[in-house]
């Protein structure tokens, strides 16, 4: 039986040109999570679809088909947000990358695609980038399953802000003295992280090297274009 969704709210992650004048559209949808519809003639010059499927902006998505790679069948722009320009536009593109690395197909994250939703607004209003990233990595993780231990050493005993804890990826935070390297930080950190509270520069440092070590693990050697371009951007 063939699958028919309509008017259903999504984001375009990317698209690749396909054959002459169609494009293979990789969405994030509210509902339906992650997945690849072909967007046939888009790329003529008088399409409805020229134009419109463009990364960032709300959009009212219908299409048929499979799970692996459905039609598209209608578009229309819901409004409301601004452009992203500048730092804010690439770190658009790393949660974009993000999605399309970690996230499965066919797997619903109606709260992840909230909370990719008010990321893109945060970015667009011209927030601190950081801030939205890293709170962006933690609940990415935690909707892969993979929620960082946050408030809890792995032994149960509760992080205390002035000691320092190397972070073990399968267990959680261990108390160390002294210790070094993207895993170690301290207490106040990790207490930080869990509150989404960015403001010291402490707090920014190591919460960056703790979530992009977590990210990694879970990425299995990929690497991500866009962090390079954001590490020289010095936005990441």
């Amino acid at each position: 039986m063939k699958r028919r969704v309509d008017n259903e709210t999504g984001y375009v992650l990317h698209t690749w040109p396909y054959k002459e004048t169609s494009l293979i559209v990789e969405v994030f949808a509210r509902r339906h999570g992650r997945l690849g519809v072909l967007a046939r003639g888009a790329r003529r010059p008088r399409s409805a679809l020229r134009g419109l499927l463009l990364a960032f902006q709300p959009l009212r998505l219908s299409w048929t088909g499979s799970a692996e790679l459905g039609t598209l069948t209608g578009a229309e722009w819901s409004g409301g947000e601004a452009a992203l320009a500048g730092p804010g536009l690439m770190c658009g593109f790393y949660l974009n990358e993000l999605l399309m690395r970690l996230l499965p197909r066919e797997d619903p994250h109606e709260a992840l695609f909230d909370a990719y939703a008010a990321a893109l607004l945060r970015l667009a209003a011209g927030e601190p980038q950081a801030p939205v990233l890293r709170g962006f990595e933690r609940r990415l993780l935690a909707e892969l399953g993979y929620a960082p231990l946050l408030e809890r050493e792995a032994a149960g005993a509760a992080v205390v802000p002035g000691k320092r804890y190397a972070y073990q990826p399968d267990r959680g935070p261990v108390e160390v003295e002294g210790g070094s390297g993207d895993l170690c930080v301290r207490g106040s950190t990790l207490l930080d992280i869990a509150h989404d509270e960015y403001g010291a520069p402490e707090t920014r440092e190591e919460a960056l090297r703790l979530l992009r070590a977590l990210i990694a693990e879970r990425l299995g050697g990929q690497t991500l274009n866009t962090r390079a371009v954001l590490a020289e951007l010095k936005v990441l």
